[in-house]
């Protein structure tokens, strides 16, 4: 991916590939099974922002006879780290410091991932000397 490359995606797309990134691939019903519980969505809502994320290169199908089977084509690491870049750049003007710090004050912080954030500071330490 082209460190530039900002993946602009909606809340439904987004669990779309959530879907295809926890099953692997899924047909149609799959997804729209998957998503029924939380939404109110028609199957045919699924169907036409699949082939509208297909057609931007975020999803690819194989068929297995009639059937469309659907698959995520880019990583979910590669989709964490272009939005959370763009979060930083837009909400806080490009500074980490900022924006870790609102998210230390905004929402409850474990010891666990304290020691977690911790050890990541370390490690980047290491690799800027």
């Amino acid at each position: 991916m082209n460190p530039s490359t900002h993946h602009r995606l909606g809340d439904l797309q987004l669990r779309i590939l959530q879907t295809l990134w926890n099953r692997g691939e899924a047909t149609v019903a799959g997804v729209h099974a998957d998503l029924k519980p939380e939404r109110d969505l028609a199957y045919t809502t699924v169907a036409t922002m699949l082939r509208k994320m297909e057609a931007r290169s975020l999803v690819e199908h194989r068929e297995e006879g009639r059937t469309f089977l659907y698959r995520a084509r880019i990583a979910a690491e590669e989709v964490n780290r272009s939005v959370g870049s763009h979060l930083v750049e837009r909400l806080f003007e490009g500074s980490l410091t900022d924006a870790v710090s609102h998210l230390l004050a905004s929402r409850k912080v474990s010891r666990r991932e304290l020691a977690q954030l911790e050890k990541l500071i370390q490690d980047a330490k290491r690799r800027t000397r």
